[in-house]
């Protein structure tokens, strides 16, 4: 039978009091989404303990680590499924950015098809006062262009992360989906995609589904988070997810959705469980 959303939210919040207990039984969950986490929204929690959580709550992967964590993901049969390579606000759209940024990419391609992982990030970076977008992404894509060939080659996928420059970095090119998906339609190949962040699209343009629904070629990753506040996902935010990981499984998405929430419980893997099985459809 079909759960109501009233039914859904209801039973995700009775789940805190089963926490991450060492002794809790693993999740059973139905295998249609790939569940990934951001360990950076869980600070004061240490890797291998994420792992084990991992391992319990049937999320597969970890994001946004670098290459000195890999050897820990290998020992509990997990993925990185996004490899961090340069920061946020000095990215691909200015041309004196392209050697550095450049180079951490194809350290991270390397190392990233070496481990047999999926995929590396990259940013726009920020407009400034002298920046405009067609200029900025002119500039995105020349530097792409001479990357993607590895990423190809490696079998790795480059994602682009749309932020929003609303609330959390003011002045972040890549802020809108149709900058986004212009930028991945010239750059023209199946080894650079965005990664879709529901939280930041939520803040700059909202409506999620009709965006995953009619741009899903360009979507490589996705990433979760409540909206206001980025925090856990269940009835305290506006945004609806089982709705949402429905409409992804329902298009053919195969890549992995990523929890990037902060959580505000003191136990912070007992919002994790209920995220998963929020976004378990």
């Amino acid at each position: 039978m079909k759960m109501s959303r009233r039914q859904v939210l209801a039973a995700a919040a009775a789940l805190p009091a089963l926490g991450a207990a060492a002794d809790a039984p693993a999740l059973k969950l139905k295998g249609r989404v790939n569940h990934s986490v951001c360990k950076w929204c869980y600070r004061g929690i240490s890797l291998e303990e994420l792992c084990k959580a991992c391992k319990r709550l049937g999320i597969k992967a970890i994001d946004l680590l670098r290459p000195g964590d890999f050897p820990k993901l290998k020992d509990y049969g997990l993925v990185c499924s996004m490899t961090s390579t340069h920061g946020i606000g000095r990215g691909l759209n200015r041309k004196e950015n392209h050697e550095g940024c450049l180079r951490a990419i194809r350290e991270a391609i390397e190392a990233t098809a070496a481990a047999g992982f999926p995929n590396v990030i990259t940013f726009s970076g920020n407009r400034g006062k002298d920046m405009d977008d067609e200029q900025g992404m002119k500039n995105c894509e020349e530097a792409l262009k001479k990357v993607v060939g590895l990423a190809e080659k490696k079998g790795v996928t480059i994602c682009m992360e749309l932020l929003n420059s609303k609330v959390n970095h003011k002045g972040y090119m890549c802020d809108r989906s149709t900058w986004a998906f212009e930028l991945a339609r010239r750059v023209g190949s199946p080894n650079f995609k965005i990664l879709y962040d529901i939280y930041h699209a939520q803040i700059m343009e909202g409506d999620i589904i009709r965006t995953i629904r009619g741009n899903l070629q360009w979507i490589g990753h996705i990433h979760t988070g409540g909206n206001p506040g980025r925090h856990e996902i269940n009835e305290t935010q506006e945004l609806y997810y089982p709705a949402i990981m429905r409409a992804l499984v329902e298009a053919g998405y195969k890549g992995y959705v990523a929890q990037e929430f902060i959580p505000t419980r003191k136990d912070k893997l007992s919002s994790l469980e209920e995220a998963i099985r929020i976004c378990d459809v």
